[in-house]
């Protein structure tokens, strides 16, 4: 019998979020289409909180399915009982709270649980538990409204809980500080100010975990210049079409690269990336980004346990490159879950 795999899709935000999901999910069922294996079905949540059980993702499937507050999803998701859901939202409450939901129903999620999602999505949060497991991080500091730090200049001001380098500034000039405060805060609530670190590289790490195993993938590689780019912006990782179409920047091979595994910096980055995955306590895989300053040692900068199983999600891109197909990369991570003791809520009960 196929497994019964729900894709949970959308964005109870925005749409940007919503477009994102889709753009990630489409690419996803592609890859992944196997009737004999897989049994697919779609929820897809919009930014007004309601619910859709579309046959695909195109516009007129989802503007034709049904819409449903959440207590008829949750009875529909009852009668439908799939044996695992593949998250593929990527605003904060479907990281975290619509995961936490799918616990409750008792119906096991592929990926990191919401816990550790939240902790993730907190900046300062994920780098105080990982430097206190003994990886390197950068000074800083959490700065609310009408808080000022006293770190030296250069520093990164960043939102404490914003992705895809939304509102990150480098700030060299102090007449530039409040400036970057404010952008960072009007993203969040908060804004982390970290030391800059003097640049040699930026990479990405990923781990899948195999048979219990955490198993490092190739490390992926970002272009950055001391002079004309010394930090990575949004615009290195989404832009639109002249058709307004998103699409995915840092997937050019200009801007990202595979590092062959015996480059210096492979092991120490493993071996800091693996600390992180365990004191982060994540499961299945897990996703890093390092700072390589101009000695070689790597700083951590962000935690991102997030894989989408499109062929351009990040982990599958470093998985393809250790040789590890899309397919095979699901296949070993749903066999890291007892699809057998998956329990839903019923519809009798």
């Amino acid at each position: 019998m196929p497994t019964s795999v729900l894709h949970l899709v959308g964005s109870a935000v925005d749409e940007f979020h919503a477009e994102l999901s889709r753009l990630y999910a489409e690419a996803c069922l592609d890859a992944l289409c196997d009737p004999d294996r897989y049994d697919v079905h779609l929820a897809y949540v919009s930014p007004d909180g309601r619910w859709r059980f579309p046959v695909d993702l195109g516009t007129e499937a989802l503007a034709s399915a049904e819409t449903m507050a959440l207590p008829e999803a949750v009875a529909h998701l009852a009668r439908l009982r799939p044996q695992v859901v593949v998250p593929q939202m990527f605003c904060l409450p479907g990281m975290t709270t619509y995961r936490a939901l799918f616990d409750l129903l008792g119906i096991p999620c592929l990926g990191n649980p919401p816990e550790v999602m939240a902790i993730a999505a907190d900046k300062a949060k994920a780098r105080a538990i990982v430097a206190a497991a003994g990886v390197a991080v950068p000074e800083g500091a959490v700065l609310r409204p009408g808080e000022w730090s006293s770190l030296a200049l250069p520093v990164v001001v960043k939102p404490v809980d914003a992705d895809n380098s939304v509102g990150v500034s480098l700030v060299r000039d102090p007449g530039e500080y409040d400036t970057a405060v404010n952008l960072a805060m009007a993203h969040g609530g908060a804004a982390l100010v970290e030391s800059y670190v003097e640049l040699g590289r930026e990479v990405r790490c990923g781990i899948v975990v195999r048979d219990g195993e955490l198993v490092c993938l190739p490390l992926e590689e970002y272009a950055v210049d001391s002079t004309t780019k010394p930090i990575r912006g949004r615009d290195d990782k989404l832009d639109r079409t002249g058709d307004g179409d998103l699409y995915l920047v840092a997937k050019d091979s200009s801007r990202a690269w595979i590092v062959p595994e015996d480059d210096p910096i492979t092991a120490v980055v493993w071996a800091a990336a693996r600390r992180c995955h365990v004191a982060l306590g994540c499961r299945h895989y897990s996703l890093f980004d390092f700072r390589i300053d101009p000695d070689g040692k790597p700083w951590f900068l962000e935690a991102g346990p997030y894989c989408s199983f499109a062929p351009t999600s990040v982990v599958a891109v470093m998985a393809a490159a250790a040789g590890v197909s899309v397919r095979d990369l699901f296949a070993d991570a749903l066999g890291e879950l007892d699809l057998g003791g998956a329990r839903c809520l019923s519809t009798t009960h």
